[in-house]
């Protein structure tokens, strides 16, 4: 019989993001607990695992067997894994390895009845982050949680850093989505979500996650389709000779060389001219590109990850989107999620926003009042992280900074149809932007049945002219996109492109 282990309580108060421990160790109202797998098929002894970790706050899961903790893995998000070593089917070590590719950046503690010390050294320089053995010592137990904690706030703080904030549930599963996909360097991935979302955030982050433990990694580099004229994209994305054309006064390198070994993001792809999309298809197909006027192919050995606001179906229906393509680059897709389905990350991003906005005007950095922050948890910002950071922004230039205090102006929360009474000028929590098919009997489009996707654009280009009083520039500044690329899209909507002269915008 394994010997218990007694239960105590640590009483130094500790906190990882927005889980805050004190006391018993027990998260406060509200917020995220840290999430920890048992798996132990001792009964008794994984009871009083339970208990103690419950003890120290964290949300726990146990499972007796291999095959049940495979299955947890595979559909949940875990900070911290313990694990038996004898299972009833299998051994902790091999379960190890399928846990450390779903879950790579996640610590596993081995706990184990029969030390084996080279198994341990050799389980440890494949990232096992540390091994116990049974009976367990509490002194060892509560040292090894501390590197834990420590460990996945530096984790945290690096995330934070670069703009992703995991502390709802919806983002630490959108966080493990993406530390799967790191272990297939090789595998084209996909980035799907609304404009403003944080589709650029979560393609560093895969980066991060794919080459960031290699001291030798490329570097990450972006091109927006939208923003690159069409007579210059190929030379952009593949270099040019010398002499190639008119203007190649020398030789260039284009993108994909510059990501070499490291991490090539095609964003808003869906806007790449159609002739170029073969060009494309062919470089996904065999990782080989050449450069313009040049004979010499050249491998590339990196990531390649595509993201678009659109969605891809409709774009080939429309005749926009080759077909072959979309089944080469809708490969493994990753959703990212809406701003109003992950509020839990609303007042530690807006914070982290003002902290990053108020270094940039070399002002001080303000508090947000609670209500303020509850004003903002309660809107459903249909304009996403681009949003937000535009209202903080806004209502920073326009404080009083004698007061240190950042009260947001209730003008810029913008009242919809669905906004609850009274002054808050709220939207339902729950309730996203609705967008009506056009009257076809109002447009230039009689006879020709729209699609919900080109309802949807049309209404909110038509809505953003009207806003920017024909102002081409603030109204793709409303939508998100670049001026180009709002121009572009207007070449499709005749009746737009004249109300936006008329109303005489630029």
């Amino acid at each position: 019989m394994h010997q218990p282990i007694a239960l105590i309580w640590i009483s130094s108060s500790r906190s990882m993001g927005n889980s805050v421990v004190s006391g018993a160790g027990r998260p406060e109202d509200g917020q995220t607990s840290l999430r920890c797998l048992i798996v132990e098929d001792d009964h008794e002894f994984g009871s009083m695992m339970e208990s103690f970790m419950e003890s120290e706050g964290w949300d726990v899961q146990v499972c007796r067997d291999c095959a049940s903790a495979n299955q947890a893995v595979e559909h949940k998000f875990f900070d911290l894994v313990l694990l038996d070593n004898h299972l009833p089917d299998g051994l902790g070590s091999q379960l190890y390895e399928k846990i450390s590719r779903h879950l790579p950046e996640v610590p596993v503690v081995l706990i184990t009845g029969e030390p084996d010390l080279r198994n341990a050294v050799q389980l440890t320089r494949h990232g096992l982050f540390d091994y116990l053995s049974k009976p367990v010592e509490i002194g060892s137990l509560t040292e090894c949680l501390l590197r834990v904690r420590r460990k996945l706030e530096l984790r945290q703080q690096s995330m934070r850093q670069a703009g992703m904030y995991v502390d709802s549930q919806v983002m630490r599963t959108l966080h493990s989505e993406l530390s799967r996909a790191a272990a297939f360097a090789n595998a084209t991935v996909l980035l799907v979500g609304e404009t403003g979302s944080g589709k650029e955030i979560a393609a560093r982050e895969l980066h991060r996650l794919t080459c960031g433990q290699h001291p030798d990694h490329g570097q990450l580099v972006s091109i927006n389709c939208a923003a690159v004229p069409a007579d210059i994209f190929e030379a952009e994305l593949f270099g040019a000779e010398k002499g190639a054309f008119t203007g190649a006064d020398r030789k260039r390198d284009g993108l994909i060389a510059a990501a070499q070994g490291g991490t090539l993001f095609l964003d808003e792809i869906t806007e790449m001219p159609l002739d170029l999309q073969a060009k494309l298809l062919r470089f996904l197909e065999s990782r080989v590109f050449r450069s313009l006027g040049s004979t010499v192919e050249k491998k590339f050995t990196g990531r390649i990850i595509a993201a678009t606001n659109r969605s891809l179906d409709a774009e080939v229906r429309a005749g926009r989107f080759r077909e072959d393509l979309k089944f080469r680059i809708d490969v493994l897709s990753i959703v990212i999620p809406p701003l109003r389905e992950r509020r839990g990350d609303i007042p530690g991003l807006a914070s982290h926003l003002v902290s990053t906005l108020a270094s940039n005007y070399g002002i001080r950095c303000p508090a947000i009042p609670e209500e303020d922050l509850e004003l903002l948890v309660k809107y459903s910002f249909p304009g996403n992280v681009r949003e937000l950071r535009n209202i903080l922004e806004r209502s920073l230039l326009m404080m009083d900074p004698s007061t240190g205090i950042l009260q947001i102006d209730r003008r810029l929360i913008p009242a919809s149809e669905d906004s609850v009474t009274g002054d808050s000028r709220i939207a339902p929590a729950a309730s996203p932007r609705v967008i009506e098919r056009p009257d076809p009997s109002e447009t230039e489009f009689q006879g020709r049945e729209l699609t919900p996707i080109e309802a949807q654009e049309y209404n909110l280009i038509r809505q953003a002219i009207i806003d920017a009083n024909g102002g081409i520039r603030r109204a793709a500044a409303i939508v998100g996109l670049s001026p180009q690329s709002l121009l572009r899209r207007l070449s499709k909507w005749p009746e737009l492109h004249d109300l936006a002269k008329k109303s005489g915008g630029r």
